[in-house]
């Protein structure tokens, strides 16, 4: 088997209440949700999935919404920040839209040859807008749900060459090219696949921080492993280079191992299959709260507890 990874499967960070996220998300940059349901590890907390109408990895981007969650902050070890795919050409409607919506956004600036813009959620976390040149659909009259899937994401390290090393040699990526503006060195690897969030920034800053979880910044970042057979290879692949990786679990939505890489991210690789469809219809995603297994029996008792959504229209 040829070990590539495809591109990215999700994203996950962390936010304050649940409905300035889903206004943000749903409401401002057009996402669907397209599941609720619930932390595995604390089922009185959200997990909320926005992505594509089918939920499609590589479009998926998570958040866990604790009620009073204090604030996070970036820094060398994490994932600072995530970028959507835009169409050529369709960038301006974008930035008319949001200014229509009172959403601030800087630029647009120029990375890697494409034409992008940058913005804060309510939390903070950075949310990118990249125009994509691969294909050739142009919509440029109104901007479009999360159809086009992730971009990228970009990662702080202190030392980026062990980490680029490991997206080169285990997951098949290669580089596509440095640059540096502000104080900021950026490399780009892209997997050959070129799909949905084929691209990963490593980025190295002068700025000096100490990152700190919380609302606002990125908890883990998920690789598409398309079936669990190239996940178990994956898996033995980490194991032999020394990290200390997971045993496989059962997100039921998807099977995942995680791990950190060498520069302190958190990196999971997560299955396409079953996926999102397998617990309600592909019509009704993120309608109704949808349990793990193991909470069912105590439905009643969850529902009170969890805060009322209401999902834009």
């Amino acid at each position: 088997m040829s070990l590539v990874i495809p591109g990215l499967h999700h994203v996950t960070a962390i936010s304050g209440p649940p409905q300035a996220n889903v206004n943000f998300y749903v409401g401002a940059l057009r996402q669907h949700l397209v599941k609720k349901t619930v932390n595995f590890d604390a089922p009185d907390t959200y997990h909320l999935y926005y992505g594509d109408r089918t939920g499609r990895p590589g479009s998926i981007l998570t958040f866990f919404p604790f009620m009073n969650a204090g604030p996070g902050r970036a820094g060398p070890g994490m994932a600072t920040a995530v970028a959507y795919a835009v169409p050529m050409g369709g960038l301006d409607a974008w930035m008319m839209q949001l200014a229509d919506d009172a959403v601030d956004f800087a630029g647009p600036s120029i990375r890697f040859g494409d034409r992008m813009i940058a913005l804060r959620d309510p939390d903070g976390m950075q949310v990118e807008l990249i125009e994509a040149r691969r294909g050739t659909d142009v919509r440029q009259n109104s901007p479009t749900p999360a159809d086009d899937g992730l971009h990228s994401v970009s990662l702080w390290l202190t030392d980026p060459e062990p980490t680029a090393r490991l997206l080169s040699e285990l997951f098949g990526y290669r580089e596509a090219g440095a640059e540096a503006e502000g104080g900021v060195e950026r490399q780009r690897f892209v997997s050959p696949a070129g799909g949905r969030g084929s691209a990963v920034d490593l980025m190295r800053s002068d700025t000096p921080s100490i990152g700190r979880q919380g609302a606002g910044t990125i908890h883990h970042v998920a690789f598409r492993a398309e079936s669990r057979q190239a996940q178990d290879e994956y898996r033995e692949r980490v194991a032999e280079r020394g990290l200390d990786v997971t045993p496989t679990i059962d997100r039921q939505y998807f099977h995942s191992i995680y791990f950190r890489e060498p520069g302190g991210v958190l990196f999971e690789i997560a299955t396409d299959p079953p996926g999102f469809a397998v617990d309600e219809p592909p019509e009704a995603l993120g309608q109704a709260l949808k349990l793990p297994p193991q909470y069912e029996a105590r439905r009643a008792q969850i529902e009170r507890v969890l805060p009322s959504i209401r999902v834009p229209v």
